[in-house]
């Protein structure tokens, strides 16, 4: 990626928190901006240098956030958007297109790009062995953007196709009830003791991973820094010394 000619905006995703998993594209990007836009976390993990502007904001401001790194992009700028995990999943590259479809209509002709991270659902369900290893759905809980109707019918229709799942946002501290009231839908829904996995600060060094029985999960088992994801019926438990494994067959019998 050249840092000569006209600006640019690259929404990237910087992984789940270790920078092992930041990829080499990514990097390079983040080497040839001059401009770093995104919440205040993600732009914390990106190092200070000469020619680099870091532009960290609070959350909730996604689209006034992607109309500034567009602006600056059209004076000349290149400028990196940051997300966590995977730009593209629950993150800045649907707000960076959101503000560029109702935006100043000369921001279409800017060169914009997505490059891909790894996203936390995918590091949770590594660190315990496969249990996305069949078909999966992702599932964000946090009800700020959609009602809370949408989101339980988005469950109990997943658990009726039999997905395995993968839930983002499980439980805020201004919402603590959301992961209650979604864990009473699963669990009338599903109504076996399918796993339920905790995985707390997912590839950092003090990560957890906790595997529970859905009878048997209550709902401070989550909170923002957790992804939570749930097997389906078919998922297996291999016991072993050690941590166990967790995987979903990737054959259904007929």
């Amino acid at each position: 990626m050249s840092g000569q000619g006209p600006g640019w905006v690259t929404i990237v995703g910087i992984g789940p928190g270790n920078d092992a998993l930041v990829t080499p594209e990514v990097t390079s990007a983040i080497e040839d901006a001059t401009d770093i836009v995104g919440y205040i976390p993600y732009v914390e993990r990106i190092a200070a240098r000469d020619g680099l502007t870091l532009h960290p904001s609070d959350n909730r401001v996604e689209i006034d956030r992607s109309r500034h790194a567009l602006e600056m992009a059209a004076a000349g700028k290149r400028v990196v958007v940051v997300s966590s995990g995977d730009p593209g999943v629950f993150a800045m590259a649907a707000a960076v297109l959101e503000a560029v479809e109702h935006g100043d209509t000369a921001w279409r002709d800017l060169d914009i790009r997505v490059l891909p991270g790894i996203t936390a659902m995918l590091a949770a369900s590594a660190a315990c062995g496969a249990p996305l290893g069949h078909d999966f759905c992702a599932i964000n809980l946090s009800d700020n953007m959609k009602p809370w109707a949408l989101i339980e019918k988005r469950l109990r229709l997943a658990a009726e196709a039999d997905f395995a799942m993968a839930f983002y946002n499980p439980r805020s501290k201004s919402r603590p009830e959301g992961f209650a009231k979604a864990l009473k839908a699963l669990q009338e829904a599903c109504g076996d003791d399918r796993p339920m996995i905790f995985a707390r600060n997912v590839s950092r060094p003090d990560q957890t991973i906790k595997i529970v029985p859905l009878t048997k999960v209550t709902e401070e088992m989550a909170d923002m820094r957790t992804v939570v994801l749930l097997g389906s019926s078919q998922t297996r438990i291999i016991e072993r010394d050690g941590a166990p494994l967790v995987y979903t067959p990737r054959s259904v019998a007929g």
